[in-house]
């Protein structure tokens, strides 16, 4: 029996995009290490767990023989953690780990889900999925989210851009608004589990945000996407789905 540990940190967007190719990674048994708010989307995984709560972090800079010892239990450790931190890399091979490291950021000649999936394949993986899927409970599509949000504010397009477009929403069905853990929004809605809020938003007929993570999410349900970019690329970045439509925020007039 192959167990593996895939160690994949970075936002939501990120572990969204490259979920495709770590569900391809998947071996007899398999334990996913992310960002905190990311565990409850490695549904694929045996197990998973936050890379701050394995202690990961700690290799090389803390008492760490706990973690050395848990990570030598795997046959194989594919990591995007670490990559670009040559001391890092050094140490497992000082440690004999069983660790290979991938290339956390596209290199601009591809969308980031076909980037992730040719590292996957180069790893022997069969036929990666070229669209992220978030498996949620089936559920009829009856109101609209609009998300005005983005991490960082230059990717966000004006709010006025969302009220236009709620305004016109509205008169076929409800609308709903949508914050994040820390944004702040009189009235809005706020789920912080992501699993929870992938199955919310598998119940709307249309999502309108930013360049952001959630944006992926929707489209990762199959929900129809409208996603304002303005700073990144969305050839490399855009939300992958059945349904998504992507807007230059800087070239319209609102």
């Amino acid at each position: 029996m192959i167990r593996r540990l895939l160690i994949r940190p970075g936002a939501i967007g990120d572990f969204i995009v490259s979920l495709p190719a770590l569900e391809s990674l998947r071996a007899d048994y398999t334990e996913v290490w992310c960002a905190g708010q990311n565990v409850p989307l490695a549904r694929f995984a045996d197990s998973a767990q936050s890379i701050v709560a394995s202690g990961l972090d700690g290799l090389g800079l803390l008492p760490a023989e706990h973690v050395v010892e848990r990570l030598r239990t795997f046959d194989s450790v594919i990591s995007w953690y670490g990559s670009n931190r040559p001391e890092f890399r050094e140490l497992v091979r000082d440690l004999r780990l069983p660790f290979e490291f991938l290339s956390a950021l596209p290199d601009g000649s591809c969308h980031a889900v076909e980037f992730y999936n040719r590292q996957a394949r180069e790893l022997g993986a069969q036929c990666p999925s070229r669209f992220p899927n978030i498996d949620c409970p089936a559920a009829e599509r009856v109101f609209a989210v609009i998300h005005p949000f983005a991490a960082n504010e230059a990717k966000r397009a004006p709010r006025r851009a969302f009220e236009q477009i709620a305004q016109k929403l509205s008169g076929n069905m409800p609308v709903h608004w949508l914050c994040g853990p820390e944004e702040n929004l009189e009235g809005a809605i706020r789920i912080d589990d992501l699993y929870e809020l992938a199955c919310w938003l598998r119940r709307a007929r249309i999502f309108v945000g930013n360049d952001s993570g959630i944006s992926h999410l929707a489209a990762a349900v199959g929900t129809p996407v409208l996603a304002f970019f303005r700073t990144t690329d969305p050839r490399i970045w855009a939300p992958r789905g059945p349904a998504v439509d992507v807007i230059n925020a800087d070239v319209i007039k609102f």
